[in-house]
This record gives C-alpha cells, structure tokens and sequence, in this order.
C-alpha cells in the first residue's frame, strides 16, 4: 500500500449528529489521494459506529479508550498518519472540494512554507457569512499576526509532515484550548507560515454559548504563549503585555481606563517595531501590516468607547504615532462615545 499525500486529523466525541456532513465534504475533494483518520475521544453516541461503518475505505477509525481531550486524540491522529502532508480537520466543519487540492499544489510550489491555511466562512442556522480575519494575507502578514492574535482557523491548516513529526508533542496538552496558536508558533522553527486568502473551509458556528471556564483556559494558555514570544523583546513586560493583548485584542475586552490603552499601545509600537527590524517584511506586506494592526487599534478604541470605560479625550491622548485613530475618522469615534455615555447614563 502506497501511502497518500494526505492525511487529514479528524478528533471526534459524540459527533454522530454533524460528522457525516464532514466525511461527506472529503469524500468531494478533487484531490482524491487522501486518507481520513477519525479518533473517536470515548463518544457515548454512535460515532463510532457511523465512522465505522463509512464506506470509503479511505476513512479509518482509531479508538480511544476513555475521553481524554482533543489535544490527546490529535496527537493520536498525527502519530498514525502516512501522508507527506497532515491536514487538521474538526468534526462538524466542512472542506470546500478544491481544499486539499490547492493546499497541497501551494506547498509543493513553496517549499519555505512549513503550514498553510486559508481563508474560512462561518455556517450558523444554515447560512453562510464571512469571518472577521484579514481578507489578504502574505505571510510576513500572518508572522506578525501571530505575535498580537491567533489569524489561522484550525480546520483549515495543512502542515508538512516532516515538521509535524519532528514536534514532540505535536500539540502540548498544558495548553489546552489555545494549542493550535502554540503550534503555530513551535512550528515556525522548521519554516514559514502563510494562508491562502480563498475561503475553503466552512466553519460552523453552534448555538449556546462557550463556558466561561473554557474561555478562561483559552486566554490564560494565549497569554502565555504570547509571553514567550514577547520576552526577547519585552523583558520583564512580557507577561503583563501578553495578559493586555489577549484580554484587550484577542478577547475583545473594553479597556478599562486611559492608563490601561496607553500602555497596550506602547506594547503595540515596540512589537511591530521588533518585528519589522527584525523581519524587513517586503513593501505590500508592511502596508498590510499596518493597515491591520490599525484595524485592531481601531476595535480596541470603539470597544472602550461604546462601552463607556473611556472617552474620546482619552483615545486621542493614547492613539501611537503609528497608528493614529486606527484609521477611524474622528465621526465614528464620537458616535461611539455618545454611545458609551449613553450607556454610562443608563448604568
């Protein structure tokens, strides 16, 4: 048996109910030399005999004994896969059919490309919206990305195995919930990292919302891979920079006075100042990261003044050189500062 060139990683646990829609979207690649490994985490519904049952013989099924996580079940996956390339995939989202095709084509025409993802749109109550990442990417872009926010939906990430096999783990469990964002970041040793801006992957968006035990997980294992990225540049800031970027870029968090936006934007300046010296990223690159790191500057400013924890005074005294109003016109700021007070009356 010749082994595929791809092999896409599929945890499951009680996905009976969608995980049919997503084998059926792999079994419309056009790139058709795949193998589809499903591990089921314990499931107490019938995943395991679906998957079981799935005609392809291109699906195959390895079980764990008990629940133990998706982190334990990927590494599992990525253990048994015999594909050049590794393609992460989670149960209940769909592959357009030409994903793995362009993914694979992309990497064997950039051999400096360690990790490709691309664009997503997200499913929710059956219809179809774009998501809020950047819509044009280089991967000097999506480096930088990663060092202020996670740019790369997991499902549509396609890694060359040499460098999955050479990561131990390949996802670490003691960051649970952000191990994705850490992988990105180990995984930049062996090359670069880039996204293709087409939407290939379809996202689905479930109802009910995430526990805040989760999302507490997710924001202190974020904060301390960002920590680790920012020591050689912040020091002895490191730490309280990355708890500033994930709460106040990532999380979306209002600020909660004119000191706290202040001192992120100062984070901000020195960063993206590292980063270019550092990197000298080509003259489109830099205008996009520019251009998005003020986007981000932007949101982080309205978030602060439509709730009512700052006021337009305070934005425009802590607005970067670099950065200005975050390429909002001073109309929209006052907008949401008049909102903000309105609220603030209310309260």
């Amino acid at each position: 048996m010749t082994d595929p060139i791809v092999s896409v990683v599929i945890p499951a646990y009680n996905g009976a109910g969608l995980i049919g829609e997503t084998l059926d979207s792999l079994g419309r690649q056009t790139l058709t030399d795949f193998e589809a490994i499903v591990i089921d985490d314990g499931s107490s519904d019938d995943t395991r005999a679906l998957v079981r049952a799935w005609p392809d013989p291109r699906v195959r099924l390895l079980e764990q004994p008990e629940n133990g996580g998706p982190v334990k079940a990927r590494n599992r996956g990525v253990a048994a896969a015999r594909g050049r390339y590794i393609a992460g995939l989670d149960q209940d989202d769909l592959c357009r059919p030409e994903r793995l095709a362009r993914q694979v084509a992309y990497l064997e025409a950039h051999p400096d490309v360690v990790l490709l993802g691309t664009q997503a749109e997200q499913l929710a109550a059956g219809r179809v919206s774009a998501m809020a990442h950047a819509p044009h990417s280089t991967p000097a872009l999506i480096a930088w990305l990663l060092w202020i926010e996670n740019p790369l939906v997991w499902s549509t990430v396609t890694v060359r195995g040499s460098a999955a096999r050479a990561l131990t783990p390949f996802t670490r469990p003691e960051v649970l919930y952000a191990e994705d964002f850490d992988l990105y970041h180990r995984i930049a040793t062996f090359g670069a990292v880039a996204r293709l801006d087409a939407p290939l992957l379809l996202y689905r968006q479930h109802a009910g919302g995430i526990s805040k035990r989760f999302v507490d997980s997710m924001e202190t294992s974020a904060t301390q891979v960002l920590a680790d990225r920012y020591r050689p540049v912040l020091g002895d800031g490191s730490d309280a920079a990355a708890r500033l970027m994930v709460r106040h870029n990532m999380a979306r968090e209002p600020v909660p006075d004119r000191a706290t936006l202040i001192r992120l934007g100062a984070a901000i300046t020195t960063l993206q100042a590292a980063f270019v010296a550092a990197e000298r990223p080509d003259a489109e690159s830099l205008r996009l990261i520019r251009w998005e790191t003020a986007r981000r500057w932007r949101a982080i400013g309205r978030a602060g003044l439509r709730s009512g924890t700052i006021s337009v005074a305070d934005v425009l005294a802590a607005r970067p050189a670099h950065l200005g109003l975050g390429y909002a016109g001073i109309e929209t700021l006052l907008w949401s500062g008049a909102v903000g007070a309105v609220r603030r009356w209310r309260g």
